[in-house]
């Protein structure tokens, strides 16, 4: 079997699965959660959760943008086929599943303007700039990568937490909190209009934009519910007391955990934060191990 077929399957699975640790979360939230309008949402989107693996349908119908992560030892190579082989897996996947058309059609300007409409094959839609991940990356999130290792990490991202994401400088005055304060700032505001809550929200913070929205997707590949830091638990905590809730109707449970990546940082005065509101679908995640 080729392994753009394996590729297709593991676009299927990210779509249409619910991670272990994101199923246990939502249910002790559920046992948890006083308020009777937000226990009924929980226990709603825990429903649509059962059916959409249950069906293999997408667990929603916004479907993504594909993320690619390529984890690689030191003893392993990537070819150029294997890169075609990862654009025509998507396609197949974006196709079988089948995902939402959303790839625009036309030149420079057309693509932004959407003067002239989409591509109906939903395959069209092609992945971001893939990223390589090695045994030297120093951040929180590193991992510890053998030799042989050839992982392909597949995340399908929606397009409602990238409007309330953002990227941006802070002047962190020699404080940690100073800094971990501006992204739950941003955090509090941007999940009040997310609508889809609850949420995992990731935060990158690195030396440049680039950077720092690398960590936190790495954040997104790699995180755990099951296994979180002190400071996301902190984090957690502070969100959770903004009272939005699921679905914003209140309660107990506005994130069901929270992502924290922090990479390497050069001598200057500000540090280059990246926050990502999750919707309650995400994170969409498969993994394929070469």
């Amino acid at each position: 079997m080729s392994i753009s077929h394996d590729i297709s399957k593991a676009i299927i699975k990210a779509s249409t699965t619910l991670t272990d640790d994101k199923y246990k979360a939502l249910k002790n939230a559920i046992s948890a959660e006083d308020n009777e309008n937000a226990k009924w949402a929980l226990e709603q989107i825990l429903e649509n959760y059962k059916v959409a693996q249950e069906k293999k349908f997408p667990l929603c119908d916004d479907t993504g943008i594909p993320h690619v992560i390529i984890e690689l030892g030191c003893e392993r190579e990537i070819s150029g086929e294997l890169i075609n082989q990862i654009h025509e897996g998507i396609e197949l996947g974006l196709n079988a599943l089948p995902a939402r058309p959303m790839a625009v059609i036309g030149d420079d300007v057309e693509r932004i303007e959407q003067s002239r409409g989409l591509y109906e094959k939903p395959g069209m839609l092609r992945p971001a700039s893939i990223l390589i991940d090695n045994v030297n990356d120093e951040s929180t999130y590193a991992r510890d990568i053998s030799p042989d290792t050839l992982n392909l990490h597949f995340l399908l991202e929606g397009g409602g937490p990238e409007i309330r994401s953002k990227t941006c400088r802070v002047y962190h005055k020699r404080s940690f909190e100073n800094v971990i304060s501006a992204a739950c700032g941003w955090l509090e505001e941007s999940l009040k209009m997310l609508g889809c809550t609850p949420s995992i929200p990731s935060i990158g913070i690195g030396r440049t934009h680039y950077e720092a929205t690398s960590l936190l997707l790495k954040s997104i590949a790699y995180g755990n519910l099951d296994n979180q830091s002190d400071y996301e638990k902190k984090i957690t905590s502070r969100l959770n007391k903004s009272g939005i809730g699921p679905l914003g109707f209140g309660g107990k449970t506005t994130v069901l955990g929270c992502y924290l990546n922090i990479g390497n940082q050069r001598a200057s005065g500000v540090r280059i934060v990246s926050v990502r509101p999750s919707c309650f679908v995400e994170p969409r995640v498969a993994t394929l191990n070469i």
